[in-house]
């Protein structure tokens, strides 16, 4: 097994006033050589936004983008047509930005700050039609279980969201001292865990809130939940 711990206040971060970005990869201003990117996975933010602020229109291409609010309510809107969508909490937003295409996300509400995971996935393949999907996926159905929210545009997983990688993004809710096993698609994949809250044990490793580990090189993984905890998972491709 190959692992490597990111404890969250090693995040990189950043403080613009109306946003607090919390970084786990090299972002913007902000870059660590052995931080760049893991496996597929290239980018998670932990970003808040105050009431009334965002992203405005800028482009991007030739990328899987997923945001997911832990938090308050988002809006979009993008050059394919869509007009300021709301993205509430308990949804997950998916955008292939593809062959390229511009947009902004906002805080949809003028007064109350959003708390927001943004993750950036490379594609298997470049150039394809940008899209754009969101789904509200109910809490009570990873209670103690895997609940996939994202996974392979060629993948036959129902209910899930469809990026342009052999990926898989997932949460789960774990009661206290609470054992699970995670295991992966394949040798070439690689599991990225974030705990959202709570705390863990994993291969002898104990994470608390926001931390994260990166394991590799194995085909599944125990971890055990030592309070309430709720984790996030990316499995990626490590080669790609």
């Amino acid at each position: 097994m190959n692992k490597i711990i990111y404890k969250a206040a090693d995040r990189g971060t950043a403080n613009y006033g109306w946003l607090e970005a919390n970084y786990s990869f090299s972002f913007a201003n902000y870059y660590d050589p052995e931080k760049v990117n893991f496996g597929a996975l290239r980018v998670l933010n932990n970003d808040i936004i105050q009431g009334g602020m965002g992203f405005g229109t800028h482009p991007h291409d030739n990328m899987e983008i997923i945001t997911i609010p832990l938090k308050g309510s988002l809006k979009h809107k993008d050059s394919m047509g869509n007009k300021w969508i709301a993205i509430e909490t308990g949804e997950v937003q998916v955008m292939s930005a593809g062959s390229g295409l511009q947009h902004a996300e906002m805080n949809n509400s003028p007064s109350e700050e959003i708390n927001l995971f943004q993750i950036w996935i490379f594609p298997d393949k470049n150039g394809v039609e940008p899209r754009y999907d969101q789904q509200k996926f109910n809490s009570s159905e990873r209670k103690n279980k895997l609940q996939v929210l994202v996974s392979s545009i060629d993948d036959d997983i129902k209910n899930t969201l469809k990026i342009h990688q052999d990926a898989l993004i997932s949460r789960i809710d774990l009661d206290e001292n609470t054992d699970f096993n995670y295991t992966l698609k394949s040798e070439n994949h690689g599991l990225y865990l974030m705990v959202i809250e709570g705390e863990i044990s994993i291969d002898s490793e104990i994470l608390a809130k926001r931390d994260a580990i990166g394991i590799s090189d194995v085909k599944s993984i125990h971890i055990k939940s030592k309070i309430t905890s709720e984790l996030l998972f990316i499995e990626v491709p490590i080669q790609f």
